[in-house]
């Protein structure tokens, strides 16, 4: 007969517990659309109860917010004028594949498969805004900013997207591939 096994009580920890339902919402979120994930899957994965997730964050919408914000936010377009920015960009996109973070990559799922629910649509364009449009916009003259900041993210998009495909003539970082994004990012704000 096998000793009664003593099952210990789970420690609790609040911080490891949001963070670990975090992760595990951006990796449903990585793999489904918004409306195929669901609170339960996103508390099973963690081990606890959804109401737990309704507790932290309040809302599927609020949660899919939290996890949505780019690891680089309002960090790589601080203190970058309209000048400089075509090189700048050119530069972040042609770096090679494997320095390419798994979080980018990861990131940029979550934004395309959100991209047909109306819901999610509206926060990625609320972020996008916020982290792209708007700090592009502030640097550029106000003749048809706002045109000129959504063709710099339309190529940034693209070329990110490309990127994660593995499309290895935009990641292999040589200078030729800098040169073109950088004309291609020129013409936007022009």
């Amino acid at each position: 007969m096998l000793a009664p096994v003593c099952s210990q009580p789970r420690l609790r920890n609040a911080a490891a517990t949001r963070q670990a339902m975090l992760e595990s919402a951006r990796r449903q979120f990585a793999r489904e659309s918004y409306e195929n994930v669901g609170l339960r899957e996103i508390a099973g994965a963690v081990g606890v109860d959804p109401a737990l997730v309704c507790r932290y964050f309040g809302s599927k919408e609020a949660l899919f917010r939290e996890v949505l914000p780019h690891p680089d936010d309002g960090e790589f377009l601080e203190g970058m004028t309209a000048e400089a920015l075509p090189a700048y960009l050119a530069e972040l996109l042609s770096v090679p594949e494997c320095e390419v973070s798994a979080e980018k990559a990861e990131w940029l799922l979550i934004v395309m498969r959100s991209a047909g629910s109306p819901q999610a649509s509206k926060i990625v364009r609320e972020i996008l805004h916020e982290g792209v449009l708007a700090p592009v916009e502030k640097m550029l003259d106000a003749k048809d900013a706002e045109l000129r900041a959504a063709l710099v993210l339309a190529v940034m998009i693209g070329s990110a997207v490309l990127n994660t495909m593995g499309i290895e003539t935009l990641s292999d970082g040589n200078s030729r591939v800098r040169e073109k994004l950088a004309e291609l990012f020129a013409a936007a704000i022009r």
